[in-house]
């Protein structure tokens, strides 16, 4: 069985889209090839790093990659699904090959506001809506 091939993509490549590909490489049963990349890569983001790992996923090694290496190498995507908000989104460039776009749009855990512990209450529900959305996805049937 050929596996799908899905691209998360955000802007840094730091928290949503690394959280995303987790998500779906672990809940998918090998259905999945997960990639993620950002339209400017940055840092993990330490705080998704904790909160991940708060519920047994070690992103922790993962690195941070650019939509550019994946456009450049010419790799194919059944799906590109951008995780950033919508103006972020538009910003994507058109792979090519016959492939599907979707947005799901997430806040940015780099831009929550707040005291420490604040700021790791609010990761943690964009990480559980991150998970919902995937798990949703893969019922749905794609």
């Amino acid at each position: 069985m050929q596996r799908i091939k899905v691209l998360f993509v955000c802007i840094h490549n730091s928290a949503r889209s690394q959280m995303a590909e987790a998500f779906l490489n672990a809940f998918g049963e090998g259905r999945f090839e997960a990639q993620s990349a950002g339209l400017e890569p940055g840092m993990l983001n330490p705080m998704v790093v904790e909160v991940m790992k708060e519920i047994g996923f070690d992103i922790g090694a993962n690195r941070t990659k650019s939509v550019s290496e994946f456009f450049k190498s010419g790799m194919l995507f059944n799906y590109v699904i951008t995780v950033c908000d919508e103006s972020s989104a538009e910003k994507c460039p058109v792979f090519p090959g016959h492939v599907k776009r979707l947005h799901w749009s997430f806040p940015d855990p780099s831009a929550l506001q707040g005291e420490p512990e604040e700021i790791k209450q609010k990761v943690r529900i964009v990480r559980d809506k991150i998970k919902r959305k995937v798990q949703e996805w893969i019922e749905e049937g794609t």
